[in-house]
């Protein structure tokens, strides 16, 4: 662990020594919302897979649907009577986030959807976009999988930035009415210091070196939005955390090396919210999830099935960082 938390660490300096470059050369990031920023529907659908295996799937399959979802002729359940929506996270797709939950929230029972969202250009990368535009993404979605399915709510599960922006769907695009329970794995609830390079860039602004483009250049305009001290975190958290009407299961895992500190995920509930926080490790050390392969954790995806039917049980098992979790048979 203390190998993989050093590459981490590596990885963020490296991020600094180009954020300064590129602030001391003047050079200037494009407009992070130029021309498009949408949503897609997800086209085909791909394999279950690890995360370690998705990684080097996704790039050429960015649009595909992680396994067992978007089956539109899916009928909720009396035992599941809403369906579950995914959200990904910032700079990844729904397949990257969810190849290892979706199938096996499927197999749980529940009717499963997703889509990507936050599409600002690149081919591969979504949730890069402005954070209230997604949100409006996500509204229309969700109203589409209300719509077809005629079960009046959802559930919501998102990771790292899917967790945020549905946060903000619920404060401020009628969300509320349209979402049960919502749980989140890393999201960045409060702001991110990114593992201190966001602290760096800063300082440097301070110093008079603009590190403002070159950031958002490096990180997207979401990126930066999930920030610690942004307006979009302001705005987020100005009247509490919660919204009257939803449940709220928060997961946090000590080595998450993205939403940092860990601890500035976890909610505090109010007038007619419930909210369970949780950190994997509590009672499952050998879990080692980081932030990006979190939602493949055994232990993860039993709270977020636990959370939605209290039957399923919560298991522990031993769960790799991503940088760790290198063998192709996984």
């Amino acid at each position: 662990m203390f190998l993989v938390r050093n590459a981490v660490r590596s990885v963020v300096l490296a991020g600094a020594a180009v954020l300064a470059m590129q602030a001391g050369a003047g050079i200037s990031a494009a407009s992070p919302d130029a021309g498009i920023d949408y949503a897609t529907d997800t086209v085909g659908t791909g394999p279950e897979m690890s995360a370690y295996d998705a990684h080097f799937y996704n790039p050429d399959h960015p649009d595909e649907a992680p396994a067992g979802s978007n089956d539109w002729a899916c009928i909720p359940t009396a035992a599941h009577p809403r369906p579950v929506v995914l959200v990904h996270g910032t700079s990844t797709n729904a397949f990257g986030d969810f190849a290892g939950m979706s199938p096996a929230l499927q197999r749980a029972g529940f009717c499963v959807f997703t889509f990507n969202y936050g599409r600002t250009g690149d081919r591969v990368k979504f949730g890069q976009g402005d954070i209230p535009q997604s949100a409006e993404q996500l509204a229309a979605f969700v109203d589409r999988v209300v719509r077809v399915t005629g079960s009046g709510q959802v559930d919501l599960i998102g990771h790292s930035l899917g967790g945020t922006m549905s946060r903000y769907y619920l404060q401020f695009d009628g969300g509320a009415a349209e979402v049960a329970h919502l749980i989140t794995l890393g999201a960045t609830n409060h702001g991110t210091t990114l593992d201190g390079l966001w602290m760096l860039a800063q300082a440097m602004n301070n110093f008079g070196v603009d590190a403002t483009d070159p950031a958002t250049a490096m990180i997207s305009r979401a990126g930066v939005q999930q920030t610690v001290g942004s307006r979009f975190i302001a705005d987020l958290n100005r009247n509490g955390d919660t919204v009257p009407g939803v449940a709220y299961t928060v997961v946090a895992t000590r080595y998450d090396e993205v939403s940092t500190p860990y601890p500035a995920t976890f909610l505090q509930a109010g007038p007619d919210a419930t909210v369970d926080n949780i950190t994997l490790q509590d009672g499952c050390e050998q879990d080692l999830s980081d932030h990006i392969n979190m939602t493949y954790s055994p232990r993860a995806i039993s709270i977020a099935e636990h959370a939605l039917d209290p039957s399923i049980p919560i298991v522990c098992a031993p769960h790799a960082p991503w940088l760790a979790d290198t063998d192709p048979d996984h």
